[in-house]
């Protein structure tokens, strides 16, 4: 049984939460080893803010690029099928070739680093017609003023937004653009059970 995607519980722990989601939506809740959580968990959360209060200013991308490493590592012990990648700068986009796009087409899923007014980390699961599935972990009870981007709210349970792809490649401080390549990282995720590869699939990449 798959346990429903969940929302940040503060303003700063985007991504852990969206880290999590990425592990309930790939696999059954009864197949979810506890290090999982405890260690996504421990290794979030780092950055300080001007004040130096920990925490403040979320978690960073040498954090998440060693979430990368250690579920890379685990899934090799054999306790969990999952594998990942971690992506930063010109590998962050959404078009021909895009290593994401890839991934959601083959049944994986990426947490990403946008832009919400600053640095956001969101999970995306799904894409298709030029729109990309997305569920975004900071909870807002009203749709935005983008007539384009469809907003779910109380009916959610994989995602809670579809949103164009023309929003993601700006480099412009606009809502849910990756911005400009030097800030921009992504971790990719596969279920390596239910993983769609070449041979299980006619058009997987675009």
């Amino acid at each position: 049984m798959k346990s429903p995607l969940q929302y940040q519980r503060t303003e700063y722990d985007c991504g852990p939460t969206s880290m999590l989601n990425a592990i309930s939506y790939l696999f059954e809740r009864e197949e979810i080893p506890p290090e999982i959580l405890r260690n996504i968990m421990l290794y979030s959360l780092d950055s300080y803010n001007a004040e130096g209060v920990s925490g403040k200013c979320g978690t960073s991308g040498a954090a998440m690029m060693f979430l990368d490493n250690w579920l890379n590592g685990f899934g090799k012990t054999g306790r969990l099928a999952i594998s990942s990648r971690y992506l930063r700068g010109k590998e962050v986009f959404l078009g021909k070739e895009s290593y994401i796009i890839d991934a959601l087409r083959r049944g994986g899923v990426a947490v990403v680093r946008l832009l919400l007014g600053e640095g956001h980390y969101v999970l995306l699961n799904g894409y298709e017609d030029n729109n990309v599935r997305m569920f975004d972990p900071y909870y807002l009870n009203r749709p935005f003023p983008q007539e384009d981007i469809v907003t779910l709210i109380g009916v959610e349970r994989q995602y809670n937004r579809i949103v164009p792809v023309h929003y993601f490649n700006t480099e412009e401080n606009e809502l849910y653009a990756f911005g400009v390549f030097e800030d921009r990282e992504a971790v990719i995720l596969f279920n390596n059970k239910t993983k769609l590869t070449a041979d299980k699939t006619i058009e997987y990449f675009i």
